[in-house]
């Protein structure tokens, strides 16, 4: 099996961007962290443009494998919420594309993301909200609510009890829109 000399500082920068955003990425930070000097940098990657662009292409491989494990859950609690605890980094890493989607590019990659998910759960969300009749409303619900979902998570927030409290808050509002 080859080695990838460029998954080190693919990792490293996934988690920097996760955390802090575009900000975050500088390239003398990115050496420090995977403790390789600056040049090997630009010999890999030319400019944090390109090494962006790899970044944006990892996060889909991780949207496309956490899709691929949605598979196996066969219900949003606690299945698909677990899933998305072990996929913390990849929310957060979204969740930056998100405040930072005045970025065109940021903006596409985190909706190709999403995309990618949201699929193969969506029947599991009209089981939890009780709307198979309503594909429609289901559907704007989780599109407002994704996007909700990715300003107001944090590290912190990100927690299995934080997540049960959403869900809470959306099945009373499917239930107030019932009452209608």
């Amino acid at each position: 099996m080859k080695y990838n000399t460029e998954q080190p500082w693919i990792d490293a920068g996934y988690e920097i961007f996760a955390k802090d955003g575009p900000a975050g990425l500088k390239v003398e930070h990115l050496a420090k962290k995977v403790g390789i000097s600056k040049s090997s940098f630009y010999h890999l990657f030319v400019d944090m443009e390109i090494f962006q662009e790899k970044l944006l292409e990892y996060h889909l491989e991780q949207a496309r494998n956490m899709a691929e494990q949605s598979k196996n859950c066969k219900a949003i609690v606690p299945d698909i919420l677990n899933l998305f605890l072990e996929n913390k980094k990849a929310l957060l890493f979204n969740r930056q594309l998100c405040i930072n989607r005045n970025n065109q590019l940021f903006q596409s990659y985190s909706e190709k993301a999403t995309a990618i998910v949201e699929k193969t759960y969506f029947d599991k969300w009209m089981d939890l909200l009780g709307l198979h009749s309503q594909q429609h409303i289901a559907r704007n619900i989780l599109k407002i609510y994704t996007d909700n979902f990715f300003l107001r998570i944090s590290e912190e927030t990100l927690t299995y009890e934080w997540l049960l409290s959403l869900l809470d808050e959306i099945k009373m509002l499917v239930k107030d829109i019932k009452k209608q």
